[in-house]
């Protein structure tokens, strides 16, 4: 049964051994008994061999805690081990065929940073975008920040949805989600330092607003 976000929909963390010392296991157990209930598994500096078993050991504390779990980019990875879903990046399979195989019960969400994408992910029949970056960020390749204004434009456009990514911290994310965004995905913010910290942090903040 598609579930998207439920509960404490609007913070949930991208996994990056980069930033933090922890395994994936101690760095996703760690925020969800902080309150997190998405999580989507992010390396790109891991075999797919390696990726499978790190993501069928989390999906089984995901389960568990009724934790939302998101494979990044690999389709095959996520129905193998029965994931709530897979978000896509515009390299990655199209939305169209990621449907085909997933079925509609499964999330997919996919990454953009530009309205055209975005909209023509809401056609293609995304159950959401990721959208940014929102402000200049470590994680991935760099990019123009798109600053949180973009947000109200592309709420103009977009019924789906809109996770902000990019740069997000506890000190800005109230304007992020001010501006339109459903939801924001971190990895920096939650995972540089205490992670229950600062995800109680993060959805103290939230909680305010959402």
């Amino acid at each position: 049964m598609k579930n998207l976000f439920a509960k404490n929909r609007a913070l949930y963390l991208i996994t990056d051994r980069t930033t933090s010392s922890l395994s994936l296991a101690e760095m996703t157990a760690k925020a969800i008994n902080a309150g997190i209930r998405t999580i989507q598994l992010r390396e790109k500096n891991m075999t797919k061999k390696e990726l499978y078993k790190k993501a069928l050991s989390i999906r089984k504390f995901t389960l568990k805690h009724r934790a939302t779990f998101i494979i990044n980019d690999y389709v095959d990875i996520a129905l193998a081990v029965d994931a709530d879903g897979v978000h896509l990046g515009q390299e990655d399979m199209p939305i169209k065929e990621a449907r085909k195989l997933l079925g509609e019960n499964k999330i997919i969400g996919i990454s953009t940073h530009s309205l055209k994408q975005a909209v023509d992910a809401q056609r293609a029949g995304a159950d959401y975008i990721g959208f940014g970056p929102i402000f200049k960020t470590t994680t991935k390749k760099a990019r123009e920040p798109k600053g949180t204004k973009s947000l109200i434009e592309i709420k103009k456009h977009i019924k789906i949805p809109v996770v902000a990514i990019g740069g997000i911290t506890i000190g800005n994310v109230s304007d992020v989600l001010k501006n339109g965004a459903y939801a924001v995905a971190v990895a920096t913010g939650i995972l540089s330092g205490d992670i229950e910290s600062n995800t109680k942090k993060f959805l103290a903040v939230i909680k305010a607003i959402v």
